[in-house]
């Protein structure tokens, strides 16, 4: 789908795909070696261009739910949400996971039905699936005409046009269409060419209108009406007339709530004060895009986009103000006053790149690591140190120690651990009181995420690895502290629990079920367990 809008934006000039023959796959968003090899994506990819005036940034993300916690950091920078759905399955495993995604972020939402050129449920079916399961009322504004070896094109609901299709004479170039006012039956009865068809179409028209509440702008921003299109991306059917209503009918880049405090050193706490300090930082302030300083919010960092360069890169969302070529930012991690020089910044388009000078809110732009910078973390200028909220981390489900078989590539292993940790292609646990010098707990939603780690490893630093897994199947944050989970471990609370810290020395329980971890956590309400952490807002 996302190749497909690239095509109709202008982008490229014909689109792949990640399931085609080997000698096919060359989609743009596709670009790492174990997403060309498996044919699936596996890290959210971003991708800009204009199309009638608009900057539009992509974030493709994977749909595999193993890498559902980089979906979720995506979604941070995002303004709006395309929920893609297979006309024949309808709702997956993977799609409700995404939908709490968007829920929480209380993002519009339009869904786009592919597939259609295949044997689909019917679009009643669909949108009743839709309602039960999510709570979520559709509008549909592209309605099929037909499906499978059947499907002949969409009827645009906001203009009573019937859009009909024919195939591409060359394989993922642009289809064909024929337009048609509803309102001439006779022409579109001839063309359709399938009385069944057309006697749907007409009475399915009728039926809508009379049935549907009207579409609301108000309710879809504010994600409680969801927009409705059908099509089949694979043949190309239905995807312009989705991008040009999608971009009349998406909201523009909005502002984000933020906290601030004086850009000043502060006397050093101790790093378990600080961070309990940092939980309390509630943001208290929208920052509009049309505000004055420049801020933006790391979502995501990726190291060797280049191999041959080795550079580590920092994805950026501008939320306000401009960025300038050269200009010096305030860090919401960095200590005291400390400013970073932003020598250049990159338009992203997949693994390629492309300089710009400067860039505005709603602009995702890629910038030098310099090793500081990590996701959730805040850039600015001005005299008011700001921080937009972390980026959470979900519980993981799965658990290994990683260690590296040949000493003599501990500095390489080091490094490519460090690194991948920062992308947050896993999260990292340690035994408490462990300042670095002992074993490394991987923690991951899903079993892909260990062969990923592993295989960059291999590929991108030259080192093996070996994972030995560890029994433990739940994580929960203990937000009442190491006091407390001291004294439940004292009273004998959490036998066969293992307790471990996070990257900012929190307290982590590990279970191995369901059921001990609910017990525990009505019966010991005083930890405070959760299935979430944030990361504190400042260090100090």
């Amino acid at each position: 789908m996302t190749e497909k809008l690239l095509l109709y934006g202008g982008a490229i000039q014909q689109a792949g795909a990640v399931r085609q023959k080997a000698q096919q796959r060359s989609t743009a968003s596709d670009f790492m070696e174990m997403e060309k090899e498996r044919g699936i994506s596996i890290s959210s990819t971003v991708m800009n261009f204009d199309y009638n005036d608009l900057r539009i940034n992509i974030l493709d993300t994977p749909g595999h739910e193993d890498f559902s916690e980089d979906t979720y950091r995506a979604l941070a920078a995002a303004d709006n949400a395309v929920m893609l759905l297979d006309a024949a399955k309808g709702l997956e495993p993977q799609t409700r996971k995404l939908f709490e995604v968007c829920r929480m972020r209380g993002l519009p939402l339009f869904t786009f039905v592919n597939k259609m050129d295949r044997p689909a449920l019917t679009p009643y079916d669909i949108m009743d699936q839709i309602e039960e399961e999510f709570g979520l009322e559709t509008h549909p504004i592209l309605w099929p005409i037909g499906d499978g070896d059947r499907f002949k094109g969409v009827l645009d609901r906001l203009t009573d046009i019937v859009h009909l299709y024919q195939k591409p004479v060359k394989r993922g170039a642009k289809a064909e269409v024929v337009e048609v006012p509803l309102s001439d039956k006779a022409k579109l009865e001839e063309l359709i060419n399938d009385d069944e068809l057309f006697s749907q179409l007409m009475e399915d028209a009728e039926l809508l209108v009379e049935l549907l509440p009207p579409l609301d702008m108000e309710r879809v921003m504010d994600a409680s009406q969801s927009p409705l299109f059908f099509g089949s991306a694979m043949t190309n059917f239905g995807v312009q007339l989705f991008l040009d209503k999608f971009c009349e009918m998406g909201t523009k880049p909005l502002g984000r709530p933020a906290t601030k405090k004086e850009d000043a050193p502060k006397k050093k706490k101790k790093s378990a004060e600080a961070a309990a300090a940092n939980e309390e930082d509630e943001p208290t302030e929208m920052i509009e895009p049309g505000y004055e300083d420049f801020t933006g919010f790391v979502f995501k960092t990726q190291a060797n986009l280049d191999p041959k360069h080795r550079d580590r890169l920092a994805y950026v969302r501008v939320v306000s103000g401009k960025y300038s070529k050269g200009m010096k930012v305030g860090h919401s991690r960095s200590k005291g006053a400390k400013k970073y020089n932003l020598a250049q910044a990159q338009a992203l388009f997949g693994n390629d790149r492309e300089s710009v000078e400067v860039a505005y809110p709603g602009d995702v732009i890629g910038i030098n690591n310099p090793g500081n910078f990590a996701i959730g973390d805040t850039l600015y200028t001005g005299a008011m140190k700001i921080a937009y909220p972390g980026i959470p981390s979900f519980s993981p489900e799965k658990f290994a120690y990683i260690r590296n078989p040949n000493p003599s590539t501990y500095k390489a292993f080091s490094k490519g651990i460090d690194q991948l940790l920062a992308e947050g292609a896993v999260q990292a646990l340690r035994q408490r009181n462990d300042d670095g010098g002992g074993p490394l707990i991987l923690a991951a939603v899903g079993q892909l995420q260990f062969e990923v780690v592993q295989a960059r490893l291999e590929s991108e630093y030259g080192v093996e690895s070996k994972l030995e897994p560890i029994g433990f199947n739940i994580a929960r944050w203990a937000d009442g502290g190491w006091d407390e989970v001291d004294k439940a471990d004292k009273d004998g609370k959490l036998f066969g629990t293992m307790i471990v810290q996070d990257r900012w020395q929190r307290p982590v329980l590990l279970f191995r079920n369901d059921w001990k971890a609910e017990a525990v956590a009505n019966e010991e309400d005083y930890l405070q367990l959760k299935t979430w952490s944030k990361p504190p807002a400042f260090d100090e």
